[in-house]
């Protein structure tokens, strides 16, 4: 490890910046200089691309012990030399990715202020906020350092740029506080190997642990007195031990009681929290109403913890690494493209898959796309958790940052195996029914059914699971874990009083991707190692459950799926496909829906909703493209037109009946220059005749010219009805295209 510092004196104030090397490059942290009326501020530089974040904490704790931390991550189109695109040209709403990277971060603001395109601004953010609270008086258990690790070649990368991103294997972002202990890691992966991966979680922990050194030397040298944090409700030890001895037995007893579902078990532990407080009111009449209820809940967490750690019980009757009852069911509703069913004990997710055209695919940002280098993509997934799937009332809106995580990390999970050759853009809806418990895990499993049943020819099955920690610290030292139990395929109330929320997916082969949310200080590389085995243990059981409703992807469409076919349109008969203005063309796509787009000069791709849609556009085509009597034009031929329209620019004619009227231009009616047809006496219905130069190759325009008809050398005259011949003049090979 190297590490450097530097301090500067400036108008501004003193600056101090730090630097760190991982691997090739020097990860720089600085402070002092921008934004000094933040609580704390830094700015965190790698290559060009820099990232400003400040932290401030006004806030006091409510009597509901909610502490507010809001974190808002803004990309600014100027950092990546771009204008907003929208009418008013400035940055609007927060994007998704912005959403994604805020709740990477966790607890500050950030802001972009500049981007090479080389590095990824996301890791920057987290040990950006770090530094901003370590140098703030903000109270906190921190810093953390936060590296992204990538496999690209068989190497392990530390923080690999766009380019060595782009043939990576892995994409791991891993956040980690002192003494190696991790807080958070993310990742998306194209079916890494277990060994591998854990490989790499070891390798980003023990660099994070460098930029973690600098931040704490930063703060150091910044030597800012941390603030007396605000004294939070905690129970009172008095009312806690009555309320052990009035509902301690009969907590048990429910938690206790296999029989018990989600709803009973809730509706049994409230009403003994009535009673409870109801009670305590009479013994401590003038205690806070807070006080029961903080008390309550602190003996109800206790024995539910105790019943894992001591007992080895959960409370419905699994043992530690055993799954909920599992079900699949596919094709509920016929005229959808896909749809299926899937049942985890009480959490239940229905799924629909839609095609649609490529046109429909996702346009990225600006921004976005310059720092990923992906401008649209063809695969979504949209998570969606309604108020009714926990039995509340709310408002059904947009998506919320909970909702459009969850749906990321599916897409994440599913991503590696869609093939990337695919000819539509799809979207994959997982909408929750039923919640008890981790719901994108199922919605995950789901989403591999609802892509097999319309044949989507996935590489390979995806499942997901949820890991669960309780855990018992050290009586001496808080920060070390004593004891510990991991619990696979949490429940709701699970996850409410456990200590990590860990989910990942893959397939049997590998892991595709992982998100690990940690609510203590941090846990140990060995616990980590523990709980990937234990989701990959899980993760191979839920394949085998899924395979016995849909083992691979059906071999034939559903009847009223979509259908994309290529048509070949020579450049010749181009304008008439086309048509004027694109007239033929918005009358196919407004009479039989589909959506044409050109993939060449002759090819042109038709996306139809439905086979008989295409089948009316296949129709609609001949007509338009049909052999004629263009086919017996001769060049250099000399025929009959008949004026069908008079017009500034020049005549519209025919040469024979059922073609399309072209443009005979001014310039080719006469030697004389003239401004409009009746300068020379044409009249609607005339017939006049023209010489046929062929189609231009670029444009395919039919190429015809009345002037050079007024030369007086001799030429073949021929009409398609009796291909007389008379002679006429002839002249100069000049033309206008028409």
């Amino acid at each position: 490890m190297r590490r450097c510092h530097e301090s500067a004196w400036s108008r501004h104030g003193k600056v101090r910046r730090v630097g760190v090397e991982l691997g090739e490059r020097k990860l720089e942290i600085s402070t002092g200089k921008l934004a000094r009326f933040a609580d704390g501020s830094s700015v965190v530089q790698l290559g060009e691309t820099s990232v400003m974040v400040t932290a401030v904490s006004k806030s006091k704790p409510t009597a509901s012990q909610f502490m507010p931390l809001v974190v808002d991550y803004r990309q600014k189109s100027a950092a990546a030399g771009r204008i907003p695109t929208n009418y008013l040209r400035r940055e609007l709403g927060t994007t998704d990715v912005e959403i994604l990277t805020s709740r990477l971060i966790g607890d500050t603001s950030a802001s972009l202020p500049s981007v090479d395109g080389v590095n990824n601004p996301d890791v920057l953010a987290i040990n950006g906020a770090s530094a901003a609270l370590a140098v703030s008086d903000i109270p906190w258990n921190g810093p953390v350092g936060a590296v992204r690790m990538g496999i690209v070649d068989g190497e392990f990368v530390v923080n690999p740029t766009r380019r060595e991103m782009a043939s990576s294997t892995l994409n791991l972002v891993v956040a980690s506080a002192p003494l190696s202990q991790i807080v958070m890691m993310e990742a998306a992966a194209e079916n890494v190997l277990q060994q591998d991966f854990c490989h790499a979680v070891k390798v980003g922990v023990k660099h994070a642990q460098q930029v973690i050194l600098a931040i704490q030397q930063l703060a150091r040298e910044h030597g800012v007195e941390k603030r007396t944090p605000a004294k939070l409700f905690t129970a009172v030890p008095e009312m806690a031990e009555t309320t052990r001895q009035l509902a301690a037995e009969k907590i048990y007893a429910v938690f206790t009681d296999y029989s018990h579902d989600k709803v009973s078990r809730d509706e049994a532990i409230n009403k003994i929290r009535l009673d409870t407080e109801e009670q305590l009111k009479e013994k401590y009449p003038k205690a806070e109403p807070y006080d029961g209820i903080e008390a309550f809940n602190a003996v109800s967490k206790e024995i539910f913890r105790n019943l894992v750690l001591n007992e080895y019980k959960r409370c419905d009757g699994r043992d530690l690494t055993s799954l909920r009852d599992i079900s699949c069911e596919v094709d509920l509703f016929e005229p959808l493209h896909g749809s299926a069913l899937f049942q985890r004990g009480q959490t239940q997710v229905f799924c629909t898959v839609t095609f649609d055209s490529i046109e429909s695919s996702i346009k990225t940002d600006l921004v976005t796309s310059a720092l990923s280098g992906v401008k649209e993509k063809n695969f979504m997934l949209h998570y969606e958790f309604p108020p009714y799937a926990t039995n509340e009332i709310g408002k059904l809106g947009g998506t919320n940052r909970r909702e459009l995580g969850h749906g990321a990390l599916a897409e994440k999970g599913l991503k590696p195996v869609i093939p990337k050759d695919f000819p539509f853009t799809v979207r994959v809806t997982s909408e929750v029914l039923e919640s008890n418990g981790y719901c994108n895990k199922p919605g995950l499993c789901d989403t591999v059914e609802v892509l097999w049943v319309p044949g989507v020819p996935i590489s390979a099955p995806v499942a997901g699971v949820a890991i669960g920690l309780v855990s018992k610290a050290n009586p001496e030292k808080q920060s070390e874990i004593q004891d510990y139990r991991l619990l696979t395929d949490i429940l709701g109330i699970e996850d409410y009083n456990g200590d990590m929320d860990f989910k990942m997916a893959g397939t049997s082969k590998g892991i595709t991707a992982l998100q690990a949310d940690v609510k203590i200080p941090g846990i140990p590389l060995k616990i980590v190692m523990e709980a990937i085995q234990q989701a990959t243990v899980a993760k191979k059981e839920i394949l085998g459950i899924m395979n016995k409703t849909i083992a691979k992807p059906r071999a034939k469409r559903k009847e009223n799926g979509p259908v994309v076919e290529t048509v070949r349109v020579p450049i010749s008969r181009r304008a008439r496909f086309v048509g004027p203005g694109g007239y033929n063309l918005r009358k196919l796509q407004v009479e039989t829906g589909v959506t044409i787009s050109q993939v060449d000069e002759e090819t042109f791709s038709v996306f139809a909703p439905t086979p008989g849609a295409m089948s009316e556009a296949q129709e609609f085509i001949r007509e338009i493209c049909k052999d004629d009597q263009e086919q017996q034009l001769e060049f250099g031929a000399v025929y009959t037109a008949t004026i069908t329209e008079i017009r500034d620019a020049g005549v519209m004619v025919k040469l024979y009946p059922n073609m399309s009227a072209v443009l005979l231009h001014n310039s080719q009616l006469d030697h004389k220059r003239i401004k409009h047809p009746s300068a020379l006496g044409l009249e609607v219905g005339q017939q006049i005749q023209v010489k046929y130069f062929g189609r231009d190759p670029t444009d395919g325009r039919m190429r015809l010219s009345r002037k050079v008809l007024q030369s007086p050398a001799a030429t073949v005259v021929r009409t398609l009805s009796d291909k007389h011949s008379i002679a006429m003049g002839t002249g100069i090979n000049l033309y206008k295209s028409v």
